[in-house]
């Protein structure tokens, strides 16, 4: 389709021009392309010559109005008709998609079709266009700018996250090579002592033989004389000492100290060193800006609209049942029962209100016990990814590490203590602490022993755990670290980078009364499970914070420690009965 306009013609010298046309732009009629056409029809929107207005007249009898070309009115270009070339098309025929002109309209080829004045649709494409020019100019290129600058932030905190990760690596390898050096002096302050003890008895002993070989000499130099003389007394009074010096000295054997190297294991250092641990890297080729993703004014950062994504299959029984009753020690008045961990599928660690740290059997038999090198209760048990069981001492502050029969503090926190723990895929750490003198609570990780992140505050500054002593935490198969913060009625939960995603304070019916949530633990789907103590049932939300359902038909009393095995079955701690039932509550399909 050709549209008449200035901006077809060609490019010509210095003929006269329109005014309002750029200085090179040559007008033409659009009958007989005449140069510089003197006259314009203002009603078929086309340039005429002086010659071909009679014709156009005459051709197109309906009304017109001709001006002086320098004298037309401002208006639209309309496209010239493909059929009839001459005529400017006004309207579109919305069942053909094409431009109609005047002729097209009374040939009567599109009596019954839906027309529409060009002029309208021109009048809301330009509104369309305004809208949407002012929409990428104040919205969407400022939040492309914004990306691109979040882009630049983004490189420096990786720089600067790297080169502190390298600093903390470089602190470890000189406490590592600190430590190594000090072994090796040790060695060699022994093998010193050592040298000096035998040195000090070879020369006892080369003292002694230099004394007897003197002596012999002496008595050689006498004999030689008594064999040389005739006095009679001299010889009758000699008495033989051979008896004396036939026993000679015996060899005297140097035991010298022995070093029993051992294979350098590059799993062992590493698991001394520490480790890295990786969250998940988010999809770099995801859009910009997700449809799915909201703000939300409460916490100003992104959440995912669940309404508006698929729900994933969470195959949730619906009545959960007791598989196994273990009826433990921890029973009677102030003799309660706290926490649980497993150690395998068939074994669980359990703790309370006493100094000991116990292990059962499904069955409920007691497999071994032991007790905290203080005596106080312990405030929070973990296994290791190795099997090995750790446990939380508030009075002195520290981490423990149970090996066998021997205990040995891992991780001392001066000036804090501990609440509780948990360890994570990784094989990192996390830990609850308190400071008593500033009433604040945050969470800290550990690799191999060494503090490697520290949680305390959300991106305004605020406190992110209420000052509480009851806090449980786990971690989610999507690295999210949960904590269960009683005194705020809530399960705080936040990222691997300790940002805060959401927190659930309960269901929006309330099941009669306050959210006082106590144990927590995750599962392999992500879901949150929560111990409500108070309402004597389990609330099991998914990993963004949804409700899903109630375990309340299990006859619990007091729930309280949390933690699932291997195939998601369920252990819970009954404070005041000291029992843990083990409960199934998703379906085996």
């Amino acid at each position: 389709m050709r549209c008449t306009s200035e901006e077809d013609s060609s490019i010509a010298g210095n003929d006269t021009m329109d005014p309002r046309n750029s200085g090179q732009d040559i007008i033409w009629c659009d009958l007989c392309e005449s140069r510089v056409p003197p006259l314009h029809c203002e009603i078929c929107h086309i340039n005429l010559c002086k010659v071909c207005v009679g014709e156009h007249i005459l051709k197109r009898p309906q009304e017109h109005k001709l001006v002086l070309f320098k004298d037309r009115e401002s208006t639209i270009i309309y496209p010239q008709c493909q059929k009839h070339p001459s005529n400017i098309c006004e309207l579109q025929c919305k069942t053909c998609n094409i431009p109609l002109c005047a002729t097209c309209v009374s040939s009567g080829d599109h009596d019954q079709h839906e027309k529409i004045r060009l002029l309208e649709i021109f009048t809301n494409k330009k509104e369309l266009i305004e809208r949407d020019s002012r929409k990428f100019r104040n919205s969407i290129y400022p939040r492309y700018q914004e990306a691109a600058s979040n882009i630049w932030d983004l490189r420096e905190e990786v720089e600067k996250h790297s080169l502190e990760l390298e600093t903390v690596l470089n602190k470890q390898r000189e406490a590592m090579i600190t430590q190594l050096d000090s072994i090796v002096q040790s060695m060699r302050n022994e093998i010193k002592e050592r040298k000096v003890q035998l040195t000090v008895a070879i020369d006892r002993r080369e003292e002694e033989i230099n004394n007897k070989v003197n002596e012999v000499t002496t008595i050689i130099r006498d004999l030689k004389i008594l064999q040389d003389t005739d006095v009679v007394c001299r010889v009758t009074d000699y008495t033989s000492r051979n008896a004396e010096f036939l026993s000679l000295p015996s060899q005297f054997q140097v035991t010298f100290p022995t070093f029993t190297s051992r294979t350098i294991n590059r799993e062992e250092i590493i698991q001394q060193f520490g480790s890295l641990s990786y969250p998940p890297i988010n999809n770099l080729t995801r859009p910009l800006f997700d449809e799915n993703v909201i703000t939300t004014e409460e916490h100003g950062s992104p959440m995912i609209n669940i309404s508006a994504l698929s729900t994933p299959n969470r195959p949730l029984m619906d009545a959960p049942r007791v598989v196994t009753d273990i009826r433990t020690e921890f029973q009677g008045f102030n003799h309660h029962i706290h926490s649980v961990i497993c150690l395998n599928d068939e074994k669980i660690w359990t703790s309370g209100t006493d100094k000991s740290i116990k292990l059962y059997n499904l069955q409920g038999e007691l497999l071994k016990m032991v007790e905290t090198r203080s005596g106080n209760e312990p405030l929070g048990i973990a296994v290791t990814q190795n099997g090995e069981l750790l446990y939380a001492d508030d009075r002195d502050g520290s981490i423990n590490l149970v090996r066998d029969t021997q205990i040995q503090p891992v991780i001392t926190l001066p000036g804090w203590k501990p609440l509780a723990m948990c360890s994570t895929s990784s094989g990192d750490l996390l830990i609850v602490i308190e400071i008593k003198s500033k009433k604040h609570i945050k969470v800290v990780r550990y690799a191999g022993y060494q503090e490697m992140q520290s949680i305390q505050y959300d991106d305004h500054g605020n406190l992110l755990f209420s000052y509480d002593h009851f806090k449980y935490l786990t971690e989610n198969k999507n690295l999210d670290i949960c904590v269960s913060d009683s005194a705020a009625g809530a399960v705080v939960v936040v990222n691997a980078a300790g940002k805060l995603r959401f927190r659930y304070t309960g269901p929006l019916s309330t099941h009669g009364g306050s959210f006082l949530p106590r144990g927590v633990t995750a599962d392999r789907l992500g879901n949150i499970l929560i111990a409500d103590s108070t309402k004597h049932h389990i609330q099991i939300v998914d990993q963004d914070g949804s409700f899903l359902r109630y375990i309340d038909s299990c006859g619990l009393q007091r729930p309280w420690g949390l933690c699932v095995d291997s195939k998601d079955n369920l252990f819970v701690t009954e404070r005041e009965t000291g029992k843990v039932k083990k409960i199934q509550y998703r379906s085996c399909r």
